[in-house]
C-alpha cells in the first residue's frame, strides 16, 4: 500500500466506524449486551488508542533516537493482521474505556474527526522509506514500522465495528 493508500484506508476504516455508531439510537449507543463494550466505549476505546500518534508523528528525530529503525523483514498488511491475531488481544488497561454516556457522544465524535484530520496531516509528511523504516512499539507487537502500524490502526477501526455489530445482535 503506498502512503495516499494508507491515509485513504486509515481515514475510510475510522470514518465507517463512526458513521455507523453515530447512526445508532441513543439507547443502542449507551446499550451493553453480554457484558460487552457499548458502542459509545467503542468509541471511545477507538479514540483513545489513536490519542499518542499527533503528540509523537511530528517528532520524526525523536522517534528514530528514541525507538530506532526495523531490524527485521517489512511485514504486509496480511502479516501485521495473522500477528496481531496471534496476541491476546487484550486491551491495555490505558485504553480500556470507562462508561460513556449519551451526553459525551457528540464530544467524542468531534475529537476523534480532529485527531483523525491531524494524524493523516502528519502521516502524509512521512517519506515511502520513513514509512518502511521507522518504527513505534505496539503493546502487543512489539516494534512496528509505521507503514504497519497504520495498517493496524485502519483494521482496528475495522475490528470494532464488527465487534459492535455483532455485539448488537446478542440482544
Amino acid at each position: 500500500m503506498t502512503k495516499p493508500e494508507l491515509i485513504a484506508e486509515f481515514h475510510k476504516q475510522h470514518r465507517e466506524f463512526s458513521e455507523y455508531i453515530n447512526s445508532l439510537s441513543d439507547d443502542d449507543f449507551v446499550q451493553r449486551r453480554a457484558d460487552k463494550w457499548s458502542p459509545g466505549q467503542q468509541l471511545l476505546h477507538v479514540y483513545m488508542t489513536l490519542v499518542p500518534f499527533p503528540k509523537v508523528l511530528p517528532a520524526k528525530a525523536y522517534i528514530q533516537e528514541k525507538f530506532g529503525t526495523i531490524n527485521r523483514a517489512l511485514w504486509d498488511y496480511d502479516t501485521v493482521i495473522k500477528n496481531y491475531k496471534n496476541t491476546s488481544l487484550k486491551a491495555p488497561e490505558q485504553y480500556l474505556p470507562e462508561a460513556v454516556t449519551l451526553q459525551q457522544r457528540a464530544s467524542i465524535t468531534q475529537e476523534l474527526d480532529q485527531i483523525l484530520a491531524v494524524i493523516e496531516k502528519d502521516l502524509d509528511k512521512y517519506s515511502e522509506t520513513e514509512l518502511d523504516t521507522l518504527v513505534l512499539p505496539h503493546p502487543l507487537l512489539g516494534k512496528l514500522t509505521l507503514r504497519e502500524m497504520f495498517y493496524l490502526m485502519s483494521y482496528h477501526a475495522a475490528h470494532h465495528l464488527q465487534q459492535t455489530q455483532r455485539n448488537l445482535n446478542l440482544a
